[in-house]
């Protein structure tokens, strides 16, 4: 049976990539690949369905040349709220100016501010803060009517024609999967996608709302839930405990919050993320400045690294690798920072509280693999195989972290591609799963090609006996040939 002719990843956080113009075409998107990229981001709020449609068709025909499991994200565009068109395309707020909200798509006066949803002004309130282009404009409202919101510029700059508005600590009556999402989720369902990240989600009902949309999918794809409201914060474990993943979304997060809280909320949901056992991308301006340099700044470098040891299983490249003059550079930057991180990281994490493993078959799999991960480290293996059929065995291995390389088999190409978010996980396509003899040469003889085992060293392997309900009760200790 054919090994997968992609060389192994080498570092253990995953990388999330966002394609773009800047990576438009199948001869990018491999050199991505070989560069490490695990994931590949599809931001539904920019390009045609047919672009789209074009590079999950280019992913998987990579995926299959390659042997190689790589995963699909689509991020939906969520309750965005965004300006109408200015007067003159753009205006320049001096301080102290005043400018005005007003209903409609355009601007008929120079300094009118055109949105398209009445609740937006009907829920300004005088002293409000409002935040446009990326929190590099800040307003106050000084007055307020039916139709118009009066406010004054209290943080200068230049704001263009659909950029963006927040509204930090206003409480908008907008829904959470809007028109535009329906449509890009209908279009997902039928393209076999991995992840679905939810934006602006600040319910526990926003989670459930999309897990209803997506229940009648054979395989549906798993939810990621975008903290970047206040409001999720308040409720964030009831959030992670119904979502799949998190994704700290950096960017709508730093203009809703005070941008001085970014770090300290951010080890804050990787904290909670790891209590709960979910999947963390951290996301939003890790290597900025590689769009236009091949060398990152100093802090950026020190902005991933401590990501990493917060416990991000995925850094996510976003305008880096989509409009970005160095993709590629990008990708190979943001290993070099994880492999450096990673030879210097905190020891194994234990479990939060004592594990049970009554007739509780997570329970048994958490106490299965913490102790598998601690005879590895013990008899000095090398290599660890686990055999897990949802994939959530791989997970609590992974929210672990040791530094053992782990391989993880699976029946299921869906599985298979969820392992790719998982931090140390090296998912192996094409093992032979009816036979575990068969399974373990196949294992070994990919992991000498790589390296990682020689003849004689020590290899752990778990999986289940059966015995238990999708449990897994069961580690062995074998010697490579």
């Amino acid at each position: 049976m054919a090994l997968p002719s992609l060389p192994r990843r080498p570092s253990q956080t995953k990388i999330v990539a966002t394609l773009g113009p800047a990576t438009h075409g199948r001869d990018k998107i491999e050199a991505l690949v070989k560069a490490g990229v695990d994931v590949f981001r599809l931001n539904m709020a920019h390009g045609s369905f047919a672009e789209h449609d074009a590079r999950v068709r280019w992913i998987r025909q990579i995926e299959q040349d390659l042997k190689t499991p790589l995963g699909i994200l689509i991020d939906l565009g969520g309750p965005k709220i965004r300006l109408g068109e200015l007067k003159d395309g753009a205006l320049e707020c001096q301080l102290g100016m005043q400018v005005t909200f007003v209903l409609g798509e355009t601007a008929q006066q120079v300094t009118d501010l055109p949105v398209s949803y009445p609740e937006i002004v009907a829920a300004l309130r005088e002293g409000d803060r409002v935040v446009l282009a990326d929190g590099t404009v800040t307003l106050q409202v000084i007055d307020k009517s039916e139709n118009r919101a009066t406010c004054v510029v209290t943080q200068p700059g230049i704001v263009r024609s659909r950029q963006g508005i927040n509204l930090p600590g206003v409480r908008l009556p907008l829904a959470a999967i809007t028109k535009a999402d329906r449509e890009a989720l209908d279009w997902a369902l039928q393209r076999d996608i991995d992840f679905v990240g939810l934006s602006f989600v600040r319910t526990p009902d926003d989670i459930r709302q999309l897990r209803q949309l997506i229940s009648n999918v054979h395989n549906p794809p798993q939810i990621v839930a975008k903290i970047e409201k206040p409001e999720a914060l308040d409720c964030l474990d009831e959030i992670l405990d119904l979502a799949d993943a998190v994704m700290v979304a950096r960017g709508d997060l730093g203009v809703e919050i005070d941008i001085a809280e970014v770090a300290i909320v951010q080890k804050r949901i990787l904290a909670a993320a790891r209590k709960f056992r979910k999947p963390a991308i951290v996301a939003t301006q890790m290597l900025e400045s590689m769009q236009r340099s091949r060398i990152p700044t100093r802090a950026e470098v020190s902005d991933v690294t401590n990501a990493i040891l917060d416990g991000a299983d995925a850094c996510m490249l976003s305008g880096e690798t989509a409009v970005g003059n160095y993709p590629v550079e990008s990708v190979t930057m943001m290993h070099r920072i994880a492999l450096a991180t990673e030879s210097v990281s905190d020891p194994p994490v234990r479990p939060h509280t004592a594990i049970s493993i009554s007739a509780n078959p997570t329970g048994i799999t958490e106490a299965s693999v913490w102790h598998a991960g601690l005879i590895a480290q013990e008899v000095g293996a090398k290599m660890m195989i686990i055999l897990t059929r949802s994939g959530q065995t791989a997970l609590t291995i992974a929210k672990h972290r040791f530094r053992v390389p782990t391989i993880g088999v699976s029946e299921s190409p869906q599985i298979l591609r969820r392992m790719c978010l998982y931090w140390g996980i090296i998912p192996l396509a094409g093992a032979p799963l009816q036979d575990s003899q068969a399974l373990l040469r196949f294992a070994t003889e990919w992991g000498k090609r790589e390296g990682l085992v020689a003849s004689g060293d020590r290899v752990v392997f778990v999986y289940g006996t059966g015995l238990v309900s999708s449990a897994h009760n069961t580690v062995s200790v074998f010697v490579a040939d």
